[in-house]
């Protein structure tokens, strides 16, 4: 979950692609390459870093720039 300026919410959903271990003797799944982002309505995510998101709200706007408190990307 990240907010605008504005205080409204935008839900970004991450995807990495997970390859399945469960036959290796270090059984598992685990993930390798960087991960891709979008929005629960499909718009394309930038990270940014620092907690900071990039988010391609409409065509031939501007980006909307959104903050996470998620201490994963802080």
């Amino acid at each position: 979950m990240a907010f605008d300026d504005q205080g409204r919410e935008y839900i970004i959903d991450m995807f990495v692609s997970v390859r399945d271990l469960s036959d290796l003797q270090h059984a598992g799944a685990t993930h390798h390459g960087l991960p891709s982002f979008t929005t629960r309505e499909g718009h394309a995510v930038t990270y940014l870093g620092g907690g900071e998101f990039s988010i391609m709200v409409s065509e031939g706007d501007d980006a909307v720039t959104v903050r996470t408190d998620d201490p994963e990307f802080v």
